[in-house]
């Protein structure tokens, strides 16, 4: 199954439902480049997961959508040391953060990315939009960040959970921050992945169910319901 995302229709409904109206350059490009990789690498056909990344993306990069380094560079960690044989820092980098040398070196292997773009040996290749969308989407289906979370274990045919989902990157989803009106950052979440997963559907022409439900009431009794045009009584 090929799937392909129309950019109009999928930016225009982003736009107005997650960036008030206008969004940057940057933010159209880090979009651009995970939309890109799914389509070429059509990791699930399941769109939630693809809905579910983006909302992460959101939150994990202080709504830039652009891959990011982690604050601080590693300061005070082990990993934000330069490896005494790469010369490199394996501080965190990507839509979600990729640390310590064992996991750039076991993505290198994942993606079979080869050359200059070998993680181990060229860490700040993970700051590539394409590269880091690569990460992110194979990292969350295969649970590489806080295993065993991964996405089929929140989204499948008898689960959707993005709440819980956030347990793939992080245990914080009940905690409230300062800025979000009371809100915790498993529910802002929610909130992203459903406003994501609605324009991922719009954009690939899968429909968007709706049930009309029509009910006569009579002398305060109920004579009709019904359901999509059929009667339901």
């Amino acid at each position: 199954m090929n799937i392909h995302f129309d950019r109009e229709t999928y930016f225009d409904a982003v736009r107005h439902t997650l960036f008030g109206g206008s969004m940057t350059e940057g933010q159209v490009v880090g979009q651009e480049a995970i939309l890109q990789v799914w389509e070429m690498r059509l990791p699930s056909e399941d769109l939630r997961y693809l809905a579910y990344c983006l909302a992460t993306t959101k939150h994990e990069t202080a709504n830039e959508m652009l891959p990011i380094e982690e604050y601080g560079k590693g300061a005070g960690y082990p990993y934000g040391i330069p490896d005494s044989e790469t010369k490199q820092t394996y501080y965190g980098r990507g839509f979600v953060q990729l640390t310590w040398r064992d996991n750039y070196a076991f993505a290198t292997q994942r993606l079979e990315l080869t050359g200059a773009n070998d993680l181990e040996w060229h860490a700040e290749r993970a700051l590539d939009p394409k590269i880091a969308a690569a990460v992110m989407f194979v990292g969350m289906i295969e649970g590489w960040f806080r295993p065993p979370n991964a996405l089929p274990n929140f989204f499948s045919d008898i689960a959707n959970d993005a709440y819980g989902a956030r347990e793939i990157i992080n245990g914080d989803k009940h905690i409230i921050p300062s800025w979000s009106g009371g809100v915790s950052i498993g529910k802002l979440i929610v909130g992203y992945h459903d406003h994501f997963l609605a324009a991922l559907k719009k954009a690939s022409g899968v429909p968007v169910v709706t049930t009309e439900i029509v009910i006569r009431v009579q002398d305060g009794k109920v004579i009709s319901v019904m359901i999509d045009g059929a009667s339901a009584l």
